[in-house]
């Protein structure tokens, strides 16, 4: 594995348009385009839904399991197609099947994030996502996005 194939968060805000509180990858240990990535976020207290999401007994609510891995699927899916994003090129989330929820992500966490590109046909990414914590399942869901791609300001056209 290559150097390059890391991210740190500033490498990976010049990769997703996301920002905090919405920021949900914090690392990229390995991405090999047209293959997978695998990325991690660091579950803290800190985190904003924990206040209402559970009081008492706090959870990363699934939709932000599955956005996670979402955003991991964009940063192979812009890698893959050698796109730098910027406003005028984003990938948007278009799909998600067979998502599956095993078990409860609780601040302290660190959730693992594998993403392994299936199949790119006309425009649409299919991806099957994985989350894991200390090694075992707690999400998975097969994810697509699709590219919306805006023509350039003072382009022909």
């Amino acid at each position: 594995m290559s150097e390059s194939d890391r991210l740190d968060i500033e490498a990976i805000m010049r990769q997703l348009p996301h920002r905090y509180p919405f920021l949900l990858v914090d690392r990229v240990l390995e991405c090999v385009a047209s293959h997978h990535c695998v990325a991690l976020k660091n579950v803290t207290i800190n985190e904003p839904f924990f206040q209402g999401h559970f009081t008492g007994r706090p959870v990363m609510p699934g939709v932000l399991i599955v956005e996670a891995l979402a955003q991991a699927a964009g940063i192979l899916a812009f890698k893959t197609a050698k796109v730098v994003p910027d406003i005028n090129t984003l990938f948007y989330f278009v799909a998600i099947d067979n998502a599956r929820f095993r078990k409860p992500v609780v601040p302290g966490d660190q959730l693992m994030l594998k993403v392994t590109l299936k199949r790119a046909f006309k425009g649409i990414w299919k991806f099957h996502c994985l989350a894991e914590v200390e090694g075992k399942e707690v999400a998975s869901a097969e994810i697509m996005v699709a590219p919306e791609t805006k023509p350039r300001s003072g382009a022909a056209g």
